[in-house]
């Protein structure tokens, strides 16, 4: 169980308490809060867009679908999902997929869904595709602080 090293640096130096999920290998943030029997609502999804001066991290329930137009509109700016090249560079002590939601680790601004809105606690991608990080809720909110929030997204079916 092991989790990135820039976003344990990251949680480490602002002091929050966090503890590790394992789970089998997974190919989807759906996939893993299923195999480490999370709540799919409580799972956190990061999902790497592009525009022509930078990136946002679109951070969504793992139970939902990003609604890129409504994301384009909110940003006011054209948007792209990121190539795994892109992806790569960005977050490169992560595999492709399993990107977590704590932009200011990477100096990615976030955009966070308010669906993931009060939840007690949240879980998300630490990195690699065995193991989830599960913080408090309002560790969350206090590690995501700087994101920007908004609807964007509906449940997927």
């Amino acid at each position: 169980m092991t989790i990135a090293n820039r976003l344990k640096d990251y949680i480490d130096e602002r002091g929050v308490a966090y503890d590790t999920v394992a789970h089998h290998r997974t190919a989807t943030s759906r996939q893993s809060a299923t195999a480490a029997h999370v709540p799919g609502s409580r799972m956190a999804k990061s999902v790497l867009v592009h525009h022509e001066t930078g990136y946002a991290l679109a951070v969504v329930p793992s139970t939902h679908r990003i609604e890129l137009g409504m994301l384009q509109d909110l940003l006011d700016r054209r948007l792209g999902l990121a190539s795994e090249t892109e992806v790569g560079t960005l977050f490169d002590d992560c595999d492709i997929g399993a990107v977590p939601p704590i932009g200011a680790a990477y100096d990615v601004p976030v955009i966070l869904d308010e669906s993931l809105g009060d939840a007690d606690d949240i879980y998300f991608e630490g990195g690699d595709h065995r193991t989830l990080v599960h913080v408090s809720g309002t560790d969350f909110r206090n590690l995501t602080s700087d994101a920007r929030r908004a609807r964007f997204s509906h449940p997927s079916i």
